[in-house]
């Protein structure tokens, strides 16, 4: 892991002791968030 973290093919290495509490707190950041959809800009035509 630490070749491709080198190479900048992953962001970062996790140590597997770690593991849980990053996993933990990724979740918790993601838990309220919502995403917004733009607005419709045209109807469906009838036919």
């Amino acid at each position: 892991p630490y070749k491709a973290a080198e190479y900048g093919y992953v962001d970062d290495v996790i140590e597997p002791r770690n593991t849980r509490f990053r996993i933990c707190r990724a979740l918790a950041q993601l838990e309220n968030k919502r995403e917004t959809r733009p607005a419709k800009k045209h109807g469906n035509i009838p036919l």
